[in-house]
């Protein structure tokens, strides 16, 4: 141990943490014995990740960096600096901190004592070294005229490059980053989405070229993508308030196992948890509670205006999904619709949890904010499409197309009520399912109990999601036909959608979403092959959402456009 890593240093930073050691501090009484004084090492660092808030309160923020020792101490004496003006002539607080080895050269700090609706400057220093500067905005109280979320979701560094956090970062009126899931993906190279990695300079690194499984695995990943310039400037630029789904773990998590943890990579208990460390130590999030190492859903208040609940829709209560296969006859190929309904609505069938749903419910009610907003995994909107495109869809061929095509103008005659339609043609459309299981639509209990609090309630309900990789639009309603809510997803930030899968060039991708509106009831909007984000803004009168497009990842030179749509509240 260097000897200007102190035994008192190392004591408490150990002793203050849970998790990942986040350090709690206040700004009473939270000034080093020197207030000029600079922390110091007898070697060399860099901050090569950047800094990061998170997870803002009216009176407090989580503020991170990592440092990249030469050699291995078994920790980093850093200064921790705060201001109110960037060129920090007057500092609020300097106080010293420690990233230790055992957390991955992470030091994450749970500052309290701040004033609401503020804004505030941050970055650590040692006598030798300055990280880049962040800032970041408190939460306000009382009356707020507005608030500005930019949303985003499933970031593949092998697929593409991040173009929407560069774009977002742009942006100087966010008040933070919502960021609902895959921040990270688990594949090795050779596996999903890598085949252009090569030509785009985004090779996976050689030690960590193969699928993630080990604490180390998860932590090197992170590291790999924290490099990204885009994604540190965004992370300077804004608090952000993310939230887990599956791919921070393995594809199609649910509680107990994964889709993507297979024979020979071990218990998968143990990988889950290593990854949900790797989580915490990496991300600017507040630490789960001692005994609850799976939870993560959390509240923020923006004072009269919006009540945010961030939800944790994969690693908290999941049972596993169901699947169509089980319910297929293997000689007659008839599904057994009765069975697949009774299994769909078990009790056991949970997607969020008794615990969870209670919290949510009893939040929406107790609030007196304009809009409840679910920032969340996967979509809410019911989508349901004819039970023919389904089948066509699991095994998509160039036959696909014009299934759609057939059935989209099936389903135009029939809304326009054209009497030639045969009983037959008005079944291929009027015949539909489920088309994602791993969605809420697999999980249909639950969200009717969301859905029919809001709506008992008189609530103005947004629902927020990503996980698709498309960008959609839509009402949210509950089984009776009444618009409860609606919700806006946000398209991949690198991660290839529909287009990819189907393989659709755009002018076919462009008609492929129009159909897709037509079949699908409550759709309202869909973008189905470009990646980008999306900002939403609340004001007391309406919800605005503006779906940020990016006409490649693949190229350093990209356009952007936009589309937006509106949502008044009652």
């Amino acid at each position: 141990m260097s000897h200007n890593f102190s035994r008192r240093n190392f004591l408490k930073a150990s002793m203050y943490g849970l998790g990942a050691a986040t350090i709690a501090m206040s700004l009473t009484g939270c000034n080093s014995d020197d207030d000029n004084k600079l922390a110091e090492n007898d070697f060399a660092i860099n901050f090569n990740h950047g800094v990061a808030s998170g997870d803002p309160l009216s009176d407090a923020i989580i503020l991170w960096t990592r440092v990249t020792p030469s050699g291995a101490p078994q920790g980093v004496n850093l200064t921790l600096q705060i201001a109110d003006d960037v060129n920090f002539d007057i500092n609020r607080v300097q106080q010293t901190v420690v990233a230790l080895a055992s957390n991955d050269y992470t030091v994450k700090i749970d500052f309290a004592g701040l004033n609401a609706g503020s804004k505030y400057y941050y970055r650590f220093v040692t006598e030798n070294e300055v990280s880049p500067t962040g800032q970041f905005k408190t939460l306000p109280q009382g009356s707020v005229d507005s608030v500005k979320f930019a949303v985003m979701s499933c970031a593949n560094y092998p697929a593409g490059y991040f173009h929407a956090y560069a774009e977002a970062a742009k942006l100087t009126d966010i008040d933070a980053v919502l960021h609902l899931g895959d921040y990270i993906y688990e594949y090795g190279m050779g596996g999903y989405a890598t085949e252009n990695a090569q030509a785009l300079g985004r090779e996976l690194a050689d030690d960590n070229a193969g699928e993630i499984i080990t604490l180390e695995d998860y932590r090197k990943r992170y590291a790999l993508y924290r490099s990204d310039t885009s994604l540190q400037q965004l992370h300077a630029n804004s608090p952000f308030i993310a939230v887990w789904d599956d791919h921070e773990v393995a594809n199609d998590s649910f509680k107990s196992g994964a889709e993507n943890h297979n024979d020979g990579e071990g218990d998968f208990t143990a990988r889950k948890l290593a990854a949900l460390q790797a989580y915490f130590e990496w991300m600017p999030i507040r630490p789960y509670v001692k005994g609850q190492t799976e939870s993560l859903y959390r509240q923020f208040e923006y004072g009269d205006l919006v009540s945010l609940y961030m939800l944790d829709t994969r690693h908290e209560s999941r049972a596993k999904p169901l699947d169509y296969a089980n319910y297929i006859d293997p000689v007659t190929g008839q599904i057994d619709s009765n069975r697949f309904i009774l299994d769909l609505i078990e009790p056991t069938q949970k997607l969020i949890g008794t615990d969870q749903l209670i919290w949510l419910q009893d939040g929406m009610i107790n609030s007196n904010a304009t809009w409840q907003v679910l920032g969340q995994q996967v979509l809410m909107n019911r989508m349901h499409i004819p039970a023919e495109l389904l089948a066509e869809l699991a095994n998509p061929s160039a036959q696909t197309a014009q299934t759609l095509t057939e059935l989209a103008q099936i389903k135009g005659r029939l809304l326009a009520g054209d009497p030639t339609l045969t009983e037959m043609e008005k079944a291929r459309v009027t015949t539909v399912a489920p088309y994602n299981l791993d969605a809420w639509d697999g999980y249909p209990v639950e969200r009717e109990l969301i859905l029919q609090t809001a709506n008992e309630f008189n609530k103005n309900l947004i629902a927020l999601a990503g996980d698709t990789h498309n960008a959609w639009g839509g009402q949210l309603k509950d089984g009776k036909g009444n618009v409860c809510g609606y919700e806006f997803a946000t398209s991949s930030v690198s991660s290839p959608g529909l287009e990819y899968y189907l393989q659709l060039p755009e002018q076919m991708a462009l008609q492929f979403a129009e159909a897709l509106k037509l079949l699908v009831d409550d759709l309202e909007y869909a973008n189905i092959h470009q990646r980008g984000f999306m900002t939403v803004t609340f004001t007391a009168e309406k919800a605005h959402s503006e779906w940020h497009l990016l006409s490649s990842v693949h190229q350093n030179d990209y356009q952007t456009s936009s589309q937006m749509t509106e949502v008044l509240a009652k």
